[in-house]
């Protein structure tokens, strides 16, 4: 996994050609983050003998809680991460039901 490539940071940005430059470089960094975070998805619909274990509304609630302390520590948007984290994590469940299903068939 890499770091975000070095760019101009926000506050130092000059024109929209830096500004673009470091938001794609921003969203390319996601990207290898989102694809390690479904990794993830992949090792609990492996380990998880049950498919009912899958959605877990207390770990849901736990990971928005950490989210949105984060975002808020950062002074950014907490209700903006939140909606974000809500639907990266039902993408998540959703991704993880399908892995645990063909991974069992």
């Amino acid at each position: 996994m890499s770091e975000i490539e070095p760019s101009v940071d926000p506050q130092n940005c000059r024109n929209m050609t830096e500004v673009r430059a470091g938001v794609d470089a921003v969203d390319r960094a996601l990207v290898e983050l989102l694809v390690r975070r479904f990794g993830y998805m992949d090792a609990a619909a492996r380990i998880k003998t049950e498919r009912s274990a899958v959605r877990d509304e207390a770990r849901k609630a736990q990971v928005l809680a950490n989210v949105k302390a984060a975002a808020a520590a950062s002074a950014i948007p907490v209700d903006i991460v939140e909606q974000l984290w809500d639907q990266l994590v039902e993408a998540s469940i959703a991704y993880e039901f399908q892995h645990w299903d063909n991974i069992r068939k």
